[in-house]
């Protein structure tokens, strides 16, 4: 049997003191929830690109083993990155879920793809593909510092980030 998803409201009750010395973050309710798991967590892998989604293309096609793709993508509100295949790719290679700080397209094939997705808003434009960007590095955005490796969480309450995963 499979365990029951931790809600983010009781990782923060049950751990003040992460909160109060910046090991667990609060992500600021910035983001759209998205695709039709609305509770997930794991690992986070890191990527920063701003309106290229070469280095997502990579990385999707590989196995995603649960973690997380936190994708930085410099909050542009001018394409998306990425849109309903790549996230059917994700999902089919064994991603939990998708973080985007920036936008995302093909709205209703993620919401019909069994994997999370929290992005800015939705963009009908697609990103170029030069492979420009950078993985596996420290990603600043709303409101948090987030490293390669730390551990996240989300639901419908909210998005959190931790050094080390979480039990309660």
């Amino acid at each position: 049997m499979a365990a029951l998803p931790l809600a983010t409201t009781d990782l923060c009750d049950a751990n003040p003191e992460l909160i109060t010395n910046g090991d667990l973050r609060v992500l600021q309710p910035i983001f759209r929830i998205y695709g039709k798991r609305q509770v997930f967590s794991g690992q986070i892998v890191t990527l920063k690109v701003f309106e290229d989604n070469a280095l997502v293309i990579e990385l999707v096609q590989k196995k995603g083993h649960g973690r997380v793709l936190v994708v930085d993508a410099g909050g542009s509100m001018r394409c998306a990155n990425p849109g309903g295949m790549l996230t059917q790719w994700a999902h089919g290679n064994g991603w939990a879920g998708i973080i985007v700080n920036g936008c995302i397209r093909d709205v209703d094939d993620i919401n019909a793809c069994d994997i999370g997705v929290r992005a800015l808003n939705t963009h009908p434009v697609k990103p170029g593909k030069k492979g420009t960007g950078e993985k596996n590095v420290p990603v600043a955005f709303a409101g948090a510092r987030i490293c390669d490796g730390e551990w996240l969480y989300a639901d419908t309450d909210g998005i959190l980030v931790s050094k080390t995963e979480l039990t309660i």
